[in-house]
């Protein structure tokens, strides 16, 4: 499965957590990020991640290019709700829009993240394969 991990600058050093946490079903899978998410995801759990550009330089919309083209299968998107008015931060209601769109599983909280990731590891996101 290809997942998308993107957070918010509050909510990198959760989304680094999140990883260290699950690290054993993340390295079954292949992992795309913003820029800086990436690199600071690949510096505490050495997991090999596909680094887009940064959220505000065009990494978020190259996510939702390969949501639009059925590239990824599941989205993590840890957002600050109280970022909205930051310029620099990544749009999260176009990330959400896509994802509803195409029918793609997207957690934007941890307690969401985690049920997700289990929800992957016992097989329930299997369905995800029909549509490629």
């Amino acid at each position: 499965m290809n997942i998308a991990l993107i957070a918010h600058d509050a909510k990198k050093k959760l989304m680094q957590n999140f990883c260290i946490a699950y690290r054993g079903i993340l390295c079954k899978n292949e992992l795309y990020a913003t820029g800086t998410t990436g690199r600071l995801i690949e510096e505490v759990t050495n997991l090999n991640i596909h680094k887009l550009l940064a959220g505000h330089l065009g990494g978020e919309q190259q996510i939702g290019a390969q949501i639009e083209n059925n590239e990824i299968d599941l989205v993590i998107f840890l957002r600050d709700p109280f970022s909205d008015s930051k310029k620099h931060e990544p749009d999260v209601n176009n990330i959400v829009r896509l994802c509803d769109i195409h029918n793609i599983p997207l957690a934007t909280n941890v307690a969401t993240a985690e049920l997700l990731i289990k929800s992957l590891d016992r097989g329930d996101l299997e369905w995800r394969e029909m549509y490629k």
